[in-house]
């Protein structure tokens, strides 16, 4: 038997799986994320990370009662920043990824003092709001009184590590996302580049994500209930988990990712950096990933539901009625700005084309057809950067319906698996754990049904538009968000 518990934005998932693949046990608890100013996006590691593992380790320990426990993985959501003084404990809540953009002074001064292409170059990603590197800058500038104490760089997965095992370690994948911290190329820290953004810091011992590290202590045991000497490996970033829950671990394999954030993965041999892409270690030992991220998603049908009423299912409905072209709409879905591939926090969401006679279905359907847009926009960034998608599955609750992904596939015109266990990142834990112990995981997750695109129809013409629509309205869209910063501002 295996554990896997992944602690997400707002929720923590575990799973208990038998050696065969056969899921036991599914336990999720929801939390919340702290947004204290506009821009910040927190999770207190106490109240949020280790009670969640703690209350899901119990459940699934339960549930195993008489039978014996191989191992245990971990992941979470990251790159994120949680300083933690000698003994593990934190000194503030932790800085989130990418949807955190307090540091962005920091990420313009780092970029002027290194040089933007030659940390392209070595680190594989350009300084943005999803690297580590200005988050631990600002937080020594705004924060010294914490700096000063801080002696650990933990993320989630790392933390439950460290509680678990004492050891103070991260995994390489985890690390790669430390941008300007960490070299590409040579697999290890960049001593001369961390002496400057985090001076004195000392790092983490760098680990494989399929690494056993150490096992559950006899604290770890009373808080949790897990076996006492339990392996414990090191697990990695939620989203690279997830990955790794679909087989996705070859050259040309990819993840796309329907959540409230669209997310892609794909392996690749030979990366070349691209400045609008993260290009990360693997998952596995001398893999390279590319990744990108949507700001939005889910996040923006959600909102449309919100706005004209009715249930997910009506609004599919109506929408699979409307032709492909959304009779004349077209959306730029950027209503938190835009991640990859424009690194643009002021970017806006767009709806072009409204008239009269346009109701909640082609609304729906426009919202569909322009994150769609997104993924393509994405995937032709991945095939600069040396990517090739041969085999593309498709994951997370979107895909639930079948109409999101028939648009996807069609805009793309690439076939989309999907797989029998939707579980997520938890389940990839639990393949981590159990490969880490000689298990063979590969028939874990089978492909259960494939999406085949359709004739393009309008689609190619329509997203040549997607794509000059942006640089037409940017201007625009930058003013508005300054006002929208400016009214948010505390008086």
């Amino acid at each position: 038997m295996f554990i896997g518990i992944d602690i997400g934005t707002s929720a923590s998932k575990g799973v208990l799986v038998a050696e065969d693949g056969t899921v036991r046990r599914r336990v999720s608890r929801p939390h919340a994320v702290s947004t204290p100013r506009p821009g910040w996006f927190e999770h207190d590691a106490e109240d949020v990370w280790w009670r969640d593992f703690v209350a899901i380790a119990r459940e699934l320990v339960q549930t195993a009662e008489g039978e014996r426990l191989n191992g245990l993985a971990v992941s979470g959501i990251g790159p994120c920043l949680l300083p933690a003084d000698a003994d593990g404990t934190p000194l503030r809540p932790a800085v989130l990824y990418g949807v955190d953009t307090r540091a962005t002074v920091e990420i313009s001064e780092l970029t002027d003092l290194l040089g933007g292409e030659e940390i392209l170059r070595r680190g594989g990603s350009p300084l943005t709001s999803q690297a580590v590197g200005p988050k631990l800058r600002w937080l020594a500038v705004n924060e010294p009184q914490v700096w000063g104490r801080t002696r650990m760089l933990l993320m989630a997965s790392s933390f439950l590590v460290h509680r678990l095992t004492g050891r103070y370690v991260l995994d390489h994948q985890s690390a790669s996302q430390c941008s300007p911290l960490y070299d590409l190329g040579r697999r290890e820290w960049a001593a001369d580049w961390a002496a400057v953004v985090a001076p004195g810091l000392p790092l983490p011992e760098l680990v494989w994500p399929t690494e056993v590290v150490g096992r559950v202590s006899k604290a770890a045991f009373h808080a949790t209930g897990l076996p006492e000497g339990l392996p414990v490996t090191a697990g990695t970033i939620d989203a690279w988990a997830e990955a790794t829950s679909v087989g996705v671990r070859s050259p040309g394999d990819a993840m796309v990712m329907y959540g409230t954030t669209m997310f892609l993965v794909q392996v690749v041999a030979q990366p070349r950096p691209h400045p609008g892409l993260w290009t990360t270690s693997g998952v596995f030992p001398g893999t390279s990933t590319l990744a990108a991220g949507m700001a939005t998603s889910g996040a923006v049908t959600d909102w449309l539901r919100g706005l004209v009423g009715g249930t997910f299912e009506d609004l599919v409905a109506r929408a699979a009625d409307v032709p492909a072209g959304s009779r004349g709409l077209l959306v730029l879905p950027y209503f938190a700005g835009e991640r990859t591939p424009l690194f643009d926090p002021s970017a806006r969401g767009v709806i072009a084309g409204l008239t009269l006679s346009h109701g909640p279905g082609e609304l729906y359907r426009a919202v569909l057809e322009g994150i769609a847009y997104g993924v393509r926009h994405n995937l032709e960034a991945m095939t600069e950067a040396g990517g090739a998608t041969r085999r593309l599955v498709a994951v997370g609750g979107g895909t639930q319906g079948g109409l999101w992904t028939q648009i996807v596939s069609d805009v793309t015109g690439l076939p989309q698996q999907l797989t029998r266990e939707s579980i997520g990142a938890s389940l990839g834990d639990a393949m981590l754990a159990a490969s880490a112990h000689g298990v063979d995981v590969t028939d874990w997750n089978p492909v259960v049904h494939t999406v085949e695109p359709g004739p393009s129809g309008p689609y190619d013409e329509f997203y040549a538009r997607y794509r000059s629509l942006y640089p037409a309205t940017a201007d625009i869209s930058h003013f508005l968000a300054a006002q929208q910063h400016l009214s948010a501002r505390p008086e």
